[in-house]
């Protein structure tokens, strides 16, 4: 079987990978034409643990080819961005440019597949728009002749090539033949349950998982500064809470960072937003956090005639360097906005230079960011920063959004 992936990012690259180490023979495609070229020789974007043995040896062996021409396939994944825009709307022109694409490389019995996280009823819309660019993929009864699924990821950034083998699969087809055509698929490199429903249902399941994830922060989030108000310890009181048998509060900070749980919520909100109180209401939450963060740090800094923050991680999460929709970034940038007389820090081991909505922040190693803050505000829980020894941050003013130092 020949296999197409259109767009070769955080979830392209390794499923494509992953398939051509399976057998199948598998092309790569992106716009970017740099990253097609680094792509070609081994050399990667993306900090993902063994993903550039993986790609060497699916290049050398053949199976695995990358592209900015469309060749003909049996099947054709689309795994590109979904971003939202201004007001939280969905965002739907990469998908809409990746079914253009290949539209006119369809045939009869092709089977279109839709990676990419998106809101409700998205497949259905692929389907009409290919079936709008192809008039003669109608069969006699307005049948399309061509298959269409979302078939969504659910990887952790860290650990994907395992997560792609051994998690779960939804499979959400338009039809069961759909849905038994991309199982066939997936079976060749998932060693999980692949999971058959209709496309809608695995659109919102995806969403869903997230959402589920964002409203449990958020009620850590919100009891964090409730906490603050009351002066309570909130990691104490968490312990003391989870101790019960039916109790399992998540650990509150910063914010929600990632393009997952930090954006999939938006996509449940847009498509029924007078019936999803508590899904907007959450993401406000979280959003928030990190109005709060800067408000702590300016309040701190006014003892200080020109104080020296360092920040600890910019990563969304622990031990990585993808900063994407990162709350630690959102911080930075609204504190040299809030503190222009504040010479600001960064420490996170796992990039090489600051993003450049940032650029006014130095990035320092760990020891020279302790020893010259006058604040000292830890963000991410890296393994890194545990080796920190409570005399080096003595006399400094410490704000801990993670409690990685609470006792």
């Amino acid at each position: 079987m020949q296999v197409v992936f259109i767009g070769l990012g955080y979830i392209g690259l390794p499923t494509a990978v992953s398939m051509a180490q399976s057998g199948l023979k598998v092309t790569g495609v992106d716009i970017n034409t740099e990253l097609i070229e680094r792509i070609r020789t081994g050399r990667l974007d993306i900090s993902e643990p063994g993903l550039e043995d993986a790609l060497t040896e699916a290049l050398e062996s053949g199976r695995f080819e990358v592209s900015t021409d469309i060749p003909e396939a049996n099947a054709y994944v689309i795994a590109v961005p979904t971003p939202f825009k201004e007001r939280n709307e969905f965002d739907s022109s990469f998908v809409d440019a990746a079914v253009d694409s290949i539209s006119p490389k369809l045939r009869k019995g092709s089977l279109v597949i839709l990676e990419s996280t998106v809101p409700p009823r998205t497949t259905e819309r692929l389907s009409v728009r290919v079936l709008s660019n192809r008039p003669d993929l109608v069969g006699e009864n307005s049948e399309p002749l061509v298959m269409f699924a979302h078939c969504p990821e659910r990887i952790l950034p860290g650990n994907a090539l395992a997560e792609l083998e051994e998690n779960d699969r939804v499979i959400g087809g338009m039809t069961p033949e759909a849905s038994q055509a991309a199982a066939e698929l997936y079976k060749s490199f998932c060693s999980g349950d692949l999971l058959i429903t209709d496309d809608r249902t695995a659109e919102l399941t995806k969403l869903t998982e997230n959402a589920f994830r964002d409203i449990n922060i958020a009620f850590a989030n919100e009891l964090s500064i409730v906490c603050d108000s009351l002066s309570v310890d909130v990691w104490e009181l968490i312990g003391l809470a989870n101790h019960h048998p039916r109790v399992n509060i998540l650990q509150p900070g910063p914010g929600v960072g990632g393009h997952c749980i930090a954006v999939d919520p938006w996509f449940i909100v847009s498509a029924a937003p007078d019936k999803t109180r508590l899904i907007r209401t959450a993401r406000e939450v979280n959003d928030s956090k990190v109005d709060w963060v800067v408000d702590r740090v300016a309040e701190s800094a006014t003892q200080y005639v020109s104080p020296t923050i360092t920040l600890l991680g910019l990563a969304f999460k622990a031990d990585i360097g993808d900063l994407r929709q990162s709350p630690s970034v959102r911080i930075a940038e609204k504190l040299i906005e809030t503190l222009p007389q504040a010479h600001i820090n960064a420490v996170e081991p796992h990039i090489e230079s600051v993003p450049s909505a940032i650029q006014e922040v130095s990035l320092v190693d760990l020891q020279t960011g302790i020893d010259e803050a006058d604040i000292v505000v830890l963000l991410v829980d890296h393994k890194a920063f545990t080796s920190v020894e409570e005399i080096a941050l003595a006399g400094k003013t410490i704000i801990d959004t993670k409690g990685l130092w609470a006792h």
